[in-house]
Parts: C-alpha cells; sequence; structure tokens
C-alpha cells in the first residue's frame, strides 16, 4: 500500500520570487514573478502551489517563514570542486602586484595528483556543505586537475558520487609532462582520457586561452566530446580577446564562462544564440585577481541570457558565496538586484538547461531559500551578512 508524501506549507513570506514571468514583472528588471505574503506547499521532493497566503490549502506540516524572503536555491553553474591544496602564497603574492595567470593552475595538480580519493571526496563534500548552507542547492563541478587519464577519471568519479551535473575538463591546461608536445595531450584528452571520463560526466569544457589552448585545439576537444555525447561548455575570453565565445556559440555550447573581454562580435554572437548559450560571469574570479570587472550591462541590454557562478576553485576565485557574487554583479558589474538574482537562480539553471530548477512553481524541485530579510535586494545590500535563515534540497530541510 502506498504512502502518499508528507506536505508542507511555508507561509508568512513577504516577498516570494518564483521565476515565473506569468505571476507578473519585478520591481526592476527580468520578471522575477514576485508573490507578496505568499505561501509555497510543497509535496515530496516538488512544490505542487504557490500563491497567496490567504489561500494557502491545508498541509500535513507548516513553518512559518517570519515576513521572510523565500527565493529558489542558487544555482552554481561552473566550479572546480575536485582538488587537493593550497595556495593561500600565491593570492598573497598576486595582491602584492603580481598578475595570475594560467601556469598556477599546476600547483593544483601536482597536490591533487598525489591525494587521495578518500581525501578528494571529503575536500569535494566540505564544500558542497559550505555552498549549501550559503543557499546553494544545484551545482556543477570539474575535474581539470588531474590531467591524467587515471586522476580524470577518478576526479569526475567522486564528483558524480555527489551531483549529476558533472564536467570533464582534462582541457584545462597542458599537463606538464606534455608542455613540449601539446598536440600529444590534446591527442590524449581526445581520445584514451575521453574514453575514461566521458562515462562519468555530462558535460566537456575547455579552456580556451593565451596559456592554455587556442581556438583549433579547443575545437577539436569540443568536437570529440560532443560525438561522444557531451555537452559542451567553454573557459572563453577571460584573460584577453580571443575565439572562445564564437566557438561556443558555434558548436552550440550551453555556455560561455567568464566573458570578461568582449568585442562587438562577441555580444552579438551570443545575443544571436537566443538562450542557447548562455554568458556566465564569474565576478568571484575579477574580485580575486584585480582583473577588469565583465559587462554585464552591454550583455542585457544585448538580450543575451547571463548566469552568475561562484567558479569556486583554490586559485584565482576561493569563494563558494553565490550571495557575494550577487553583490558584486550589483556593485560593479552593472546589474540591478533583480537582474542578479535572476541570473544566479534561474540564469545558472538555464546553463545547466535546467527546467526542474532555479525557479519556484508548481512541478519545479522543491529547492528553496529563505532569507531573514523580507526581500532579496538584501543580498545585495547587506553585502558580508549571513542572511540565510533555511535551504530546502529536493524538499527536505538542509538548514
Amino acid at each position: 500500500m502506498s504512502t502518499r508524501p508528507t506536505t508542507t506549507v511555508i507561509d508568512g513570506i513577504a516577498h516570494l520570487v518564483t521565476n515565473d514571468p506569468s505571476l507578473g514583472p519585478s520591481d526592476d528588471g527580468p520578471p522575477l514573478g514576485v508573490i507578496r505574503d505568499a505561501a509555497v506547499v510543497i509535496e515530496g521532493d516538488r512544490v505542487v502551489w504557490t500563491g497567496a497566503s490567504r489561500n494557502a490549502p491545508a498541509a500535513d506540516d507548516r513553518v512559518d517563514a517570519r515576513g521572510g524572503a523565500l527565493l529558489p536555491g542558487f544555482v552554481d553553474s561552473h566550479t572546480h570542486l575536485v582538488f587537493a591544496g593550497d595556495r593561500t602564497e600565491e593570492f598573497s603574492a598576486r595582491m602584492s602586484g603580481r598578475p595570475y595567470t594560467a601556469g598556477g593552475i599546476r600547483t593544483t595538480v601536482a597536490a591533487t595528483r598525489a591525494a587521495t580519493e578518500a581525501d578528494l571526496e571529503a575536500n569535494l563534500v566540505r564544500h558542497l556543505r559550505e555552498a549549501l548552507r550559503q543557499g546553494t542547492t544545484t551545482v556543477e563541478t570539474k575535474s581539470g586537475y588531474g590531467l591524467t587519464v587515471e586522476d580524470e577519471a577518478r576526479s569526475l568519479r567522486v564528483a558524480a558520487r555527489h551531483t549529476s551535473e558533472v564536467t570533464y575538463l582534462g582541457a584545462h591546461v597542458v599537463a606538464p609532462e606534455h608542455a613540449g608536445d601539446p598536440a600529444a595531450y590534446v591527442d590524449l584528452v581526445t581520445g584514451e582520457m575521453l574514453d575514461a571520463c566521458a562515462p562519468h560526466a555530462r558535460w566537456i569544457d575547455v579552456f580556451c586561452e593565451r596559456g592554455a589552448f587556442d581556438g583549433d585545439q579547443a575545437r577539436a576537444v569540443l568536437t570529440a566530446g560532443r560525438d561522444r555525447g557531451l555537452i559542451p561548455r567553454v573557459h572563453a575570453n577571460q584573460l584577453g580577446h580571443g575565439p572562445g565565445v564564437r566557438l561556443a556559440v558555434e558548436l552550440g555550447a550551453a555556455s560561455a564562462d567568464h566573458c570578461t573581454h568582449l568585442t562587438d562580435a562577441d555580444v552579438d554572437a551570443l545575443a544571436s544564440s537566443a538562450g542557447r548559450t548562455v554568458a556566465t560571469l564569474l565576478p568571484g574570479a575579477e574580485f580575486s585577481t584585480r582583473a577588469p570587472w565583465p559587462d554585464a550591462r552591454r550583455l542585457l541590454d544585448a538580450g543575451v541570457t547571463v548566469a552568475l557562478s561562484t567558479d569556486c576553485n583554490p586559485g584565482s576565485s576561493y569563494t563558494s558565496s553565490m550571495g557575494f557574487c550577487v553583490a558584486l554583479a550589483v556593485r560593479d558589474m552593472g546589474m540591478t538586484p533583480d537582474e542578479a538574482v535572476w541570473a544566479a537562480t534561474a540564469g545558472g539553471a538555464a546553463a545547466l538547461r535546467r527546467a526542474d530548477v532555479g525557479r519556484i512553481t508548481p512541478g519545479a524541485r522543491a529547492d528553496l531559500l529563505l532569507l531573514d530579510a523580507p526581500s532579496h535586494v538584501h543580498l545585495a545590500y547587506r553585502p558580508g551578512v549571513p542572511l540565510v535563515a533555511g535551504v530546502w534540497r529536493g524538499g527536505v530541510r538542509e538548514v
């Protein structure tokens, strides 16, 4: 005999962000579908009802939001969480005036190769829990710190035990032992390494950048992965102008990530993709490297779909706080608070081609973030303040 899942009503919500445009425009920016004095009903792992508190149906359990804001859980669509080691000294040196280059990745490669699988998994879990406490309920993460067949495959195995959004990034930088023969390393990434890694991943990525892989090499990597059923995404135009963004659009990549240095042609290409290729902006990297900020306003005004993500990694953006990235995007990248919150929720979902997260509507996963604040605007208005009062993932209260 089947048992009906328990239902829970969350009421007393001052400000419910649904990301459902049919519920009306937000105060400023994209249609957040805000409902005031609202309630949400969860059944099992799904949202089954949203609306005004006065109309909420009866439920088995009740949670009083006490006048807080309820948002979709953050969707962090770009992280590098399978790693070992520490790069504190590199960060300190960079803050003293030395610029960031892709070469720092090799420090983490050495530490990751030397770590046990248990150590890598423990570190991953620690960072996932840290992100969850700050409201992140969906996380993409990548390999890219192994750069051998065995080390890349085990990184992906570890990641796949904790998230379905796993990305093969063997083409992060050229492995040290192939420094004199990058072509041979590309052959490895598109051959034996891909064979070992594809069963554990959904996505394939490449760092298309000076000091990493040029346009031709990136194309070879992405097309090989696509032929094996992996969906492309691209580290593009972080350190300077280059072919990454236009290559991402050409190959139908789900996202072009960083997008710090863009030409008009790059912006036009992203706009012409009609949201198929999302521009994922990673303000934590600019904050941690003192690099120029991406111009989110330029992209949004052109009609580009924009996501925000942490880029959490040990070298250039060691933050797991999506709230912090929202505040940076508003303060330094020309986004309104509404645009930044949409980008950190629905935008991240678009970058992962997910329709079940990043929104609070009937049928969506019950991934919810409750703030101890009356509005989502407080994420930017009160930067650095611990505003998270509750987090549900798949209908289960985790925080």
